[in-house]
């Protein structure tokens, strides 16, 4: 499992990092919201564990952005010092999946974890996200922040394979192998079809997702200023 940990206690942080690394996962770490919500928006995780009191931008705030700005659907589980109820049921409404409360035993947390991440994985359809860009592989239809987007099958193809690398870059070579295999035509159909596919994904709106990255090839990132993201909305 890849796991995202947003914890602003750093022995918390190390303790849980090296406990799930044990267990074989791959864990990132953050100490603060803004860094948090920037690793969600930008990587691709099982499963997000995330501390409700952080500096710069607490745990509610960071799940509410994941789930109605991004629409990111990661299980998060969110850690708590506090037993209220109503403070669980606060992050319930903002997209939580589970709560633990401090101070916990890491069996426990990576019990919860792995429920959450299989429950999802169970529910999830066969979608690719990049922040707010979808791409139902079943059904074909894409959509970015909920609109329906109108995209050829060269363009589909361009799409599938940037959202699969993404934050990666995806060189000319490879994008020209998954359109034509070996026997690529001339350079300008390949920027003909990056030029269809940002005049879709990104003409429209505000932060553009698709970039070129020059002598290389080309990738598909979220907006690297997650702050100005969030000052947005």
């Amino acid at each position: 499992m890849r796991i995202l940990v947003i914890e602003d206690h750093a022995d918390i942080l190390a303790n849980v990092s090296e406990y799930f690394v044990l267990k074989g996962c791959e864990v990132t770490g953050a100490l603060d919201g803004v860094t948090g919500l920037h690793l969600a928006m930008t990587g691709s995780y099982d499963a997000i564990i995330l501390d409700v009191m952080l500096p710069g931008m607490d745990g509610n705030q960071v799940c509410h952005k994941l789930r109605s700005v991004s629409r990111r659907h990661t299980p998060i589980l969110m850690l708590t010092a506090r037993d209220e109820l109503e403070d669980r049921l606060t992050g319930f409404r903002v997209g939580a999946d589970d709560y633990i409360i401090k101070p916990f035993a890491l069996s426990e947390l990576f019990a919860r974890v792995e429920t959450v991440s299989r429950r999802s994985a169970g529910m999830r359809k066969n979608v690719l996200e990049v922040h707010d860009l979808s791409f139902d592989l079943d059904s074909l239809e894409v959509r970015r922040a909920g609109r329906l987007l109108k995209l050829n099958p060269t363009t589909l193809v361009l799409l599938e394979l940037l959202m699969r690398k993404s934050p990666a870059i995806v060189k000319r070579r490879e994008l020209e192998r998954a359109l034509w295999g070996e026997e690529a035509p001339d350079s300008d159909s390949l920027r003909t079809g990056i030029y269809m596919l940002r005049r879709t994904i990104d003409k429209a709106f505000e932060v553009p997702l698709l970039h070129t990255v020059h002598s290389m090839g080309y990738k598909l990132q979220a907006p690297s200023d997650v702050q100005l993201a969030v000052d947005r909305h």
